[in-house]
C-alpha cells in the first residue's frame, strides 16, 4: 500500500500532462484515519466521473457494532450514514473547478425507503470495516490535468468528509440512536403481522398521501390515517411502546369508496410497504407481508412457455396454455402471466387496483354470463379464483374497486375509504350480498402452475459474446446488448439501482446459470441467496466492487428474468 504523500508526488509528477496520466493513479493510499483507493479513472474529463473508495477501520469509526448487529439494523444503520456523508460532499461538489465534470463529488441519493446498496457498507462478517464508494470527477482544463484541483479534492475536501460525516464521535448520537431503534420497531411489526396473521399494519397517525406525483414526500396537512375499531390491533414495540393501527387480515379484502376519497392512496402505501421508510416519511408504520407483489396488465409484454392454465384455457385457435409464449401480450394474458409469475416468485400477498387491471382477467358479470356461455369463453376471472388461491396457495389478496359489485361476494373484509378515512362495512357488504347473488359458476379445478421454463444455454457464437454490453437507459428500461427489457410495470422497483441490479443479475445469470437445465424460479433463488448471502462480491470480474446498486427483492428479480427475450425457452 501506498502512503499519502506518494500520491501528491504522484500528482506533482502529471500536473499539465495529457488527460489519461490520470491512470497512473490508480491504486491503494494509506490517509492515515483511513484507506483511498482509486478503483477506475475515467478516459476524459467529459466521460463518466472516476470511482473512489475510502475505508475506515473500526478503530478510527468506532461506531459501537450493537448498532448493526441483525440484517434490518445494519441497513438502516448503512441507510443512515450515507445520507450523512452524501451531505457532506455535495458541500464540496464543484468547488474544484475545470472542464466537464472536473470537480464532481457525487454518492447514491437515498429515496424514502431502506435499501442495501453498495454505495455504503459495514462489513460486519470480517472487521466491522467502514466502506464508501463515490464518483470524483477528477480536474482537466480542456483535457489536460489540472493536479492542483485533485489534490485540493483529496487532500482537503475528502478528510473533513470523513471527519463530519462518517465517524462517531462526530455524529449526532440521538439520530442514530433513534434510526437503530426505528429499525428494530419496523422489524418487530413485520413479524407480528405473520403471528397475528395479517396481511399488512397501517399504524394510526400515518401520512399516506404524498406532496405530487412526481414527489414522494410527505403531503403537508395530510389527512392522519385513523383506524376503524373493529380492525384496531395494538402492538407493543421494544422502543417505541403501544402503537395501534388498522390490522388487513390475511384473506380477500376489498378497498371500495368514491373517486379522490384514498382507495389508490392506501394500496400504494401498502405496495411500498414491502420496504422500511425513513423518519418523518409518514409511513414509517405501514407495514406490508414483504413477499406482496403489486400486480397489474401489461399490454405489449413478452411472455415466454408460462403455465397460464389456471386464467385461461381452450383458446379457439388451439393453443398450448400450460406453456404460453406471445411477443406482444393483451391485457389478460399479460396479467395472467404476471399473476402465475409472482405465484413462482413466492408472493403470498397480491395487490390489484382495478382501474389497472384487465377488465376481462377480473371479472364477467351476471349478464355478460348469460349472453357468452361459459364454454366459448377461454378466460377464468380472477374473482373465481381468488378463494381457492388463499385456501389452497396461502395467497391473500388485497383489491381496490370501484365499479363491479361481484368482488363484494368473495371479500372476507370490505373497507370504504371516505375522505381519505377507512370504514369497516363488511357485516353491510354480507347482508346486501344475500339480496344481490352471483350466478352460479363452475370454474375448472384449482390447479397450482408448473414452473418448466429453462434458461437456455447462450449462443457461443463470437458475435453473440461481443454484444452482452449492458446499457441503463432509465429506473424503468435496460439493455443487455441487443435486448431491451422493459420494467417500467414493475412497480414495486423503487430505485434506479435496483434496476441497475437487476441487469447486472441478469448478466451474470446468462453468464454462468444458463445450462440448458436449471429453470427461472431456481436461477432467480441462486442470485438472490448469493446476493444475501455475500453481497455483490461474486458478482463483478473487477477486483473492486462499484457504487451505485441496490438489492432488489427476489420477486422483482424474477420479474426481470421473465420479461428477457432473449434466452428463456
Amino acid at each position: 500500500m501506498n502512503h499519502a504523500s506518494d500520491l501528491k508526488k504522484q500528482l506533482l509528477s502529471i500536473h499539465r500532462k495529457s488527460y489519461p496520466a490520470y491512470k497512473s493513479l490508480k491504486g491503494v493510499y494509506d490517509f492515515g484515519e483511513y484507506t483511498l483507493s482509486i478503483d477506475h479513472v475515467q478516459g476524459d474529463p467529459f466521460a463518466s466521473p472516476s470511482h473512489v473508495t475510502i475505508r475506515i477501520p473500526f478503530s478510527v469509526h468506532r461506531f459501537p457494532k450493537d448498532l448493526y448487529k441483525t440484517p434490518e439494523t445494519k441497513a438502516a444503520f448503512e441507510d443512515h450514514l450515507l445520507r450523512r456523508f452524501a451531505s457532506q460532499i455535495r458541500k464540496f461538489s464543484f468547488q474544484a473547478k475545470g472542464s466537464g465534470k472536473s470537480g464532481l463529488l457525487s454518492v447514491s441519493s437515498c429515496g424514502q425507503e431502506i435499501i442495501s446498496r453498495t454505495a455504503c457498507e459495514i462489513c460486519t462478517s470480517k472487521d466491522s470495516t467502514l466502506i464508501f464508494r463515490f464518483h470524483i470527477g477528477f480536474p482537466a482544463n480542456g483535457r489536460t490535468i489540472n493536479a492542483t484541483e485533485l489534490e485540493k479534492i483529496l487532500f482537503d475536501f475528502l478528510p473533513s468528509c470523513v471527519e463530519r460525516g462518517c465517524l462517531y464521535r462526530t455524529c449526532d448520537k440521538k439520530k442514530l440512536t433513534e434510526t437503530f431503534e426505528l429499525a428494530e420497531d419496523q422489524t418487530f411489526i413485520r413479524k407480528e403481522i405473520h403471528r397475528l396473521g395479517l396481511a399488512a399494519f397501517v399504524a394510526d397517525g400515518s401520512i399516506l398521501p404524498r406532496q405530487s406525483g412526481v414527489s414522494d414526500l410527505p403531503m403537508k396537512d395530510g389527512v392522519a390515517f385513523s383506524s376503524p375499531e373493529s380492525l384496531r390491533v395494538t402492538l407493543h414495540l421494544p422502543h417505541r411502546g403501544s402503537l395501534s393501527g388498522m390490522g388487513i387480515p390475511r384473506g380477500i379484502t376489498l378497498i371500495v369508496g368514491g373517486g379522490y376519497h384514498g382507495k389508490s392512496t392506501l394500496l400504494k402505501a401498502l405496495e411500498t410497504g414491502v420496504y422500511p421508510h425513513i423518519a418523518g416519511d409518514g409511513r414509517e408504520y405501514v407495514i406490508t407481508d414483504e413477499s406482496a407483489v403489486k400486480l397489474r396488465s401489461e399490454d405489449g409484454r413478452i411472455i415466454k412457455n408460462v403455465d397460464i392454465s389456471l386464467f385461461i384455457n381452450d383458446l379457439p385457435n388451439g393453443r398450448d396454455t400450460t406453456s404460453f409464449s406471445t411477443l406482444d401480450a393483451s391485457g389478460s394474458t399479460s396479467q395472467a402471466a404476471g399473476t402465475v409469475e409472482s405465484i413462482e416468485a413466492e408472493s403470498r400477498l397480491f395487490l390489484i387496483d382495478e382501474d389497472t387491471s384487465a377488465t376481462n382477467f377480473m371479472v364477467r358479470d351476471t349478464f355478460m354470463q348469460q349472453v357468452i356461455s361459459r364454454e366459448k369463453e377461454p378466460i377464468t376471472p380472477f374473482l373465481e379464483r381468488a378463494q381457492d388461491l388463499y385456501e389452497k396457495a396461502g395467497i391473500s389478496t388485497i383489491l381496490v374497486a370501484g365499479s363491479s359489485g361481484a368482488f363484494f361476494h368473495i371479500a372476507d373484509t370490505v373497507i370504504q375509504m371516505d375522505c381519505y378515512h377507512p370504514v369497516d362495512i363488511t357485516e353491510k357488504v354480507k347482508t346486501l350480498c344475500k339480496d344481490y347473488p352471483l350466478s352460479p359458476s363452475s370454474p375448472a379445478p384449482f390447479r397450482m402452475p408448473s414452473a418448466k421454463r429453462i434458461f437456455a444455454r447462450p449462443s457461443k457464437k463470437q458475435a453473440d459474446r461481443r454484444d452482452g454490453k449492458i446499457r441503463q437507459r432509465s429506473k424503468d428500461v435496460f439493455s443487455i446488448g441487443k435486448e431491451e427489457v422493459d420494467l417500467r410495470y414493475v412497480e414495486q422497483i423503487k430505485d434506479s439501482e435496483q434496476t441497475a441490479s437487476l441487469a447486472l443479475l441478469l448478466g451474470y445469470a446468462k453468464d454462468h446459470y444458463s445450462d440448458g437445465k436449471k429453470t427461472i424460479p431456481e436461477i432467480a433463488d441462486l442470485l438472490y441467496q448469493e446476493l444475501k448471502q455475500n453481497g455483490y462480491s461474486g458478482f463483478f470480474r473487477n477486483s473492486y466492487i462499484p457504487g451505485g446498486y441496490a438489492i432488489p427483492r427476489l420477486q422483482e428479480i424474477h420479474a426481470c428474468l421473465n420479461r428477457y427475450r432473449g434466452e428463456s425457452r
